[in-house]
């Protein structure tokens, strides 16, 4: 796959990613956090604010690798 289509379809993963788990972490925290106090709150996205970066680490991961030569191995 050529590298340039390679990472617009790692972006279009990343923007789709953040929304949804954007989306994912409100809804959790409206509808289990709502009378928590504040540093509960404070702790729930601090920790979801990180933990979006495993999938995304992924994504690039796959995004930056180099291109499979003919052979299998990787182009330089």
């Amino acid at each position: 796959m050529p590298p340039r289509l390679k990472r617009f379809i790692g972006m279009l993963i990343l923007v789709a990613l953040v929304i949804f788990y954007a989306l994912t972490a409100m809804t959790v925290a409206a509808y289990r956090l709502a009378e928590s106090p504040w540093y509960i709150h404070l702790a729930f996205f601090a920790f979801s604010g990180i933990l979006w970066v495993l999938p995304a680490m992924f994504v690039i991961s796959w995004m930056e690798r180099p291109p499979k030569g003919r052979d299998g191995k990787a182009a330089r």
